[in-house]
């Protein structure tokens, strides 16, 4: 049974981003659920599924979707949490669609809240999110910008990859972001301020990285039948595809994650569509380097070819294919890739303002989160 098209996204609702002083995990996973609510025009009580990713910053992530249930008063027939970095988001939404389509829920609320800016909680920062056996961390291997500027190192040295291209990355980002009055950082940089920008871990500077902000975020979804009646545009899930892969460090080939193409593959294959069908991509930026990879893993350009791609102004608005267009984790603001949903929910949509795409009717958007173990694609249609 193909699942394309049998489901629909029809509320979207993001929390404020940043610094949000006295907000809890929980208070802004729902208040991004009571803004979806809003933008669906439907009532809590309609909801029957609810899927959570906990944040970062708080233990008890097990039990998180039992303490959003409670928080919001219902009681779900179809529920639990996960937890899969960047790439949850994407994941959860693809869950959701395969529940309504087979009849275990009618509407599912995908939910995430959480505050790393202004909390002192726990935080996985360890050199492999929690498994102690590993021994990367005694050669200062912690946190995730040690993966991907491994992964730009290894870009660099085998393809000629320059600085000068993850810039452009950055300065594109920005200048979207500048378009976006949600976004945290809204000031135009250019490549000369990227250049200028302090190193954090060889050859990745402060610029390359990507912001740590408060935020929540929830999308509903139900079936694209009941989606007709609602309040929204319904944008329907035309294809998605999830790839994991259990290889570390030690593969040679861990560092450009092969399984991202996979991913995006798989949601080509369900969509019944090819990289030139696409007219914008929402993809999941923790760093500059991500990008670059996922254009090439999305067959937007070929292996190796990622940087030259981005060069002029070619993932810009008004561009070949713009790329980010709320301005990415880089600029906007880091929910752990649920804005990347969301955004391509809206460019669809045709609700994106000064940075909507023109005919922006197909949208690919993707995830990647853990140890650059987990990937996660959708493609949204009108």
């Amino acid at each position: 049974m193909s699942l394309k098209d049998r489901a629909a996204v029809v509320g979207v609702g993001v929390t404020e981003q940043g610094r949000t002083p006295g907000a809890s995990n929980l208070t802004l996973a729902v208040d991004a659920f009571v803004r979806a609510l809003d933008d669906a025009g439907l009532h809590k009580d309609q909801i029957d599924g609810l899927l959570t990713e906990p944040g970062t910053t708080e233990f008890g992530w097990a039990l998180d979707y039992l303490r959003l249930g409670e928080a919001l008063g219902i009681n779900p027939s179809f529920t639990h949490t996960v937890m899969q970095g960047g790439s949850t988001a994407a994941s959860l939404v693809q869950t959701a669609a395969m529940a309504v389509a087979t009849g275990q829920a009618t509407y599912v609320a995908c939910v995430f809240g959480d505050t790393p800016r202004t909390s002192r909680g726990p935080r996985t920062t360890d050199a492999a999110h929690g498994n102690a056996e590993d021994s990367w961390g005694v050669w200062g291997a912690l946190g995730a910008i040690t993966w991907s500027a491994m992964s730009a190192s290894r870009h660099m040295a085998l393809y000629g990859t320059t600085s000068e291209q993850l810039g452009e990355v950055a300065v594109s980002a920005r200048l979207h972001a500048s378009l976006n009055p949600e976004a945290v950082m809204r000031e135009p940089i250019t490549l000369d301020d990227h250049r200028e920008s302090r190193a954090i871990v060889d050859p990745l500077r402060l610029l390359d990285c990507c912001l740590v902000t408060d935020g929540g975020a929830c999308v509903i979804v139900t079936s694209s039948e009941r989606a007709r009646d609602l309040r929204s545009t319904p944008v329907s899930i035309a294809g998605m595809g999830q790839a994991y892969t259990t290889e570390k460090l030690g593969h040679p080939d861990w560092w450009y994650g092969p399984h991202q193409r996979t991913a995006v593959t798989r949601a080509y294959e369900m969509a019944g569509i090819e990289p030139g069908d696409v007219r914008v991509a929402q993809l999941y930026d923790n760093f500059t380097i991500s990008t670059i990879l996922w254009l090439e893993h999305a067959g937007f350009c070929g292996v190796g070819e990622g940087g030259p791609f981005v060069e002029g102004g070619r993932i810009r608005l008004g561009g070949r294919l713009p790329v980010n267009t709320h301005g990415g984790h880089l600029s906007a603001a880091h929910p752990e890739g649920w804005l990347t949903v969301i955004e391509g929910v809206r460019q669809v949509r045709g609700e994106g303002g000064d940075r909507q795409v023109a005919d922006a009717d197909i949208c690919l958007v993707t995830g990647r989160g853990m140890l650059l173990n987990c990937a996660s694609a959708l493609v949204l249609t009108r």
